[in-house]
Protein backbone atom coordinates (compact mmCIF):
# COMPACT_ATOMS: atom_id res chain seq x y z
CA UNK A 1 0.00 0.00 0.00
CA UNK A 2 2.64 2.18 0.65
CA UNK A 3 3.46 2.36 -2.98
CA UNK A 4 1.16 4.84 -3.92
CA UNK A 5 3.96 7.53 -2.48
CA UNK A 6 6.71 6.26 -4.53
CA UNK A 7 7.03 8.93 -7.51
CA UNK A 8 9.01 6.82 -10.59
CA UNK A 9 8.98 8.51 -13.97
CA UNK A 10 9.25 6.58 -17.43
CA UNK A 11 10.07 8.41 -20.35
CA UNK A 12 8.46 5.70 -22.69
CA UNK A 13 7.61 5.01 -26.27
CA UNK A 14 4.63 2.35 -26.56
CA UNK A 15 5.89 1.20 -30.02
CA UNK A 16 8.96 0.22 -28.06
CA UNK A 17 9.63 -3.62 -26.66
CA UNK A 18 12.00 -2.45 -24.60
CA UNK A 19 9.90 0.60 -23.05
CA UNK A 20 6.94 -2.16 -22.69
CA UNK A 21 8.95 -4.52 -20.98
CA UNK A 22 10.36 -1.52 -18.57
CA UNK A 23 6.73 -0.02 -17.76
CA UNK A 24 5.79 -3.79 -17.36
CA UNK A 25 8.03 -4.39 -14.33
CA UNK A 26 7.84 -1.23 -12.68
CA UNK A 27 4.09 -2.24 -12.84
CA UNK A 28 5.30 -6.11 -11.49
CA UNK A 29 6.53 -4.17 -8.30
CA UNK A 30 3.06 -2.71 -7.48
CA UNK A 31 4.44 0.46 -8.73
CA UNK A 32 2.05 2.51 -11.15
CA UNK A 33 4.45 5.27 -12.98
CA UNK A 34 3.82 8.53 -14.31
CA UNK A 35 4.12 7.61 -18.05
CA UNK A 36 5.74 10.57 -20.18
CA UNK A 37 5.19 9.76 -23.65
CA UNK A 38 7.98 11.57 -25.22
CA UNK A 39 7.60 12.04 -28.49
CA UNK A 40 4.43 13.82 -27.88
CA UNK A 41 5.95 15.37 -24.96
CA UNK A 42 9.54 15.90 -25.13
CA UNK A 43 11.87 17.23 -21.88
CA UNK A 44 12.49 20.28 -22.79
CA UNK A 45 16.46 21.29 -23.37
CA UNK A 46 16.85 22.32 -19.53
CA UNK A 47 15.38 18.81 -18.46
CA UNK A 48 17.31 16.90 -21.19
CA UNK A 49 20.46 18.16 -19.78
CA UNK A 50 19.41 17.36 -16.05
CA UNK A 51 18.66 13.79 -16.87
CA UNK A 52 21.69 13.12 -19.29
CA UNK A 53 23.96 14.30 -15.85
CA UNK A 54 21.99 12.12 -13.56
CA UNK A 55 22.42 9.48 -15.62
CA UNK A 56 26.20 10.10 -15.45
CA UNK A 57 26.25 9.63 -19.58
CA UNK A 58 27.18 11.82 -22.65
CA UNK A 59 24.57 12.75 -24.80
CA UNK A 60 26.25 10.77 -27.29
CA UNK A 61 25.73 7.57 -25.52
CA UNK A 62 21.64 8.98 -25.38
CA UNK A 63 21.73 8.90 -28.74
CA UNK A 64 19.72 6.47 -31.02
CA UNK A 65 20.47 5.30 -34.21
CA UNK A 66 17.81 2.76 -35.37
CA UNK A 67 14.70 4.17 -37.06
CA UNK A 68 15.80 7.54 -36.45
CA UNK A 69 17.24 11.01 -38.71
CA UNK A 70 20.85 10.24 -37.52
CA UNK A 71 22.84 8.73 -40.27
CA UNK A 72 20.83 12.04 -42.27
CA UNK A 73 22.14 14.35 -39.85
CA UNK A 74 25.44 13.48 -40.01
CA UNK A 75 25.68 12.60 -36.34
CA UNK A 76 28.30 9.98 -36.72
CA UNK A 77 30.43 12.79 -36.74
CA UNK A 78 32.75 12.96 -33.42
CA UNK A 79 33.12 16.60 -33.22
CA UNK A 80 29.70 17.45 -32.56
CA UNK A 81 29.82 18.37 -29.17
CA UNK A 82 27.04 17.16 -26.71
CA UNK A 83 25.18 20.70 -26.63
CA UNK A 84 25.36 20.63 -30.78
CA UNK A 85 23.90 16.52 -29.98
CA UNK A 86 21.06 18.07 -27.51
CA UNK A 87 19.72 20.43 -29.31
CA UNK A 88 19.04 17.65 -32.72
CA UNK A 89 17.61 15.52 -29.84
CA UNK A 90 15.15 18.36 -28.70
CA UNK A 91 14.50 19.38 -32.78
CA UNK A 92 14.04 15.52 -33.36
CA UNK A 93 12.73 13.64 -30.30
CA UNK A 94 12.99 10.30 -31.62
CA UNK A 95 17.01 10.42 -31.17
CA UNK A 96 16.29 10.34 -27.64
CA UNK A 97 17.28 6.23 -26.93
CA UNK A 98 14.51 5.08 -24.27
CA UNK A 99 13.45 4.01 -22.21
CA UNK A 100 14.72 6.42 -19.17
CA UNK A 101 13.49 6.05 -15.66
CA UNK A 102 13.43 8.32 -12.98
CA UNK A 103 13.48 6.95 -9.43
CA UNK A 104 14.27 8.32 -5.71
CA UNK A 105 16.80 5.50 -6.23
CA UNK A 106 18.28 7.28 -9.49
CA UNK A 107 18.16 7.86 -13.29
CA UNK A 108 18.88 5.25 -16.24
CA UNK A 109 18.29 4.07 -19.59
CA UNK A 110 16.67 0.91 -19.14
CA UNK A 111 18.17 -0.78 -21.97
CA UNK A 112 17.97 -3.87 -21.42
CA UNK A 113 15.19 -3.25 -19.46
CA UNK A 114 16.21 -5.25 -16.64
CA UNK A 115 18.05 -2.66 -15.51
CA UNK A 116 14.87 -0.82 -14.32
CA UNK A 117 15.34 -3.53 -11.57
CA UNK A 118 17.81 -1.24 -10.07
CA UNK A 119 15.44 1.74 -9.49
CA UNK A 120 12.80 -0.17 -8.13
CA UNK A 121 12.27 0.28 -4.22
CA UNK A 122 9.81 -2.44 -4.27
CA UNK A 123 10.48 -6.44 -5.29
CA UNK A 124 8.49 -7.81 -7.84
CA UNK A 125 5.69 -9.10 -7.00
CA UNK A 126 5.62 -12.58 -9.32
CA UNK A 127 7.14 -14.26 -12.36
CA UNK A 128 7.52 -11.78 -15.09
CA UNK A 129 8.62 -12.66 -18.92
CA UNK A 130 9.34 -10.22 -21.78
CA UNK A 131 7.69 -10.04 -24.82
CA UNK A 132 10.64 -11.69 -26.44
CA UNK A 133 9.59 -15.12 -24.29
CA UNK A 134 12.42 -14.19 -22.23
CA UNK A 135 12.04 -15.50 -18.25
CA UNK A 136 13.48 -12.37 -16.10
CA UNK A 137 11.76 -12.98 -12.81
CA UNK A 138 10.74 -16.21 -10.78
CA UNK A 139 7.43 -17.16 -9.39
CA UNK A 140 8.52 -16.11 -5.92
CA UNK A 141 9.66 -12.47 -7.44
CA UNK A 142 13.51 -13.46 -7.71
CA UNK A 143 15.66 -12.12 -11.30
CA UNK A 144 16.80 -14.77 -12.99
CA UNK A 145 20.31 -15.20 -13.26
CA UNK A 146 21.53 -11.87 -10.95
Amino acid sequence: MGNAAIDIVIYHNPECGTSRNTLAMIRNAGIEPHVIEYLKTPPNRPRLVSLIARMGISARQLLREKGTPFAELGLADPTFSDDQLIDAMIEHPILINRPIVVSPLGVKLCRPSEEVLDLLPSAQRGAFTKEDGEQVIDAAGKRIGA
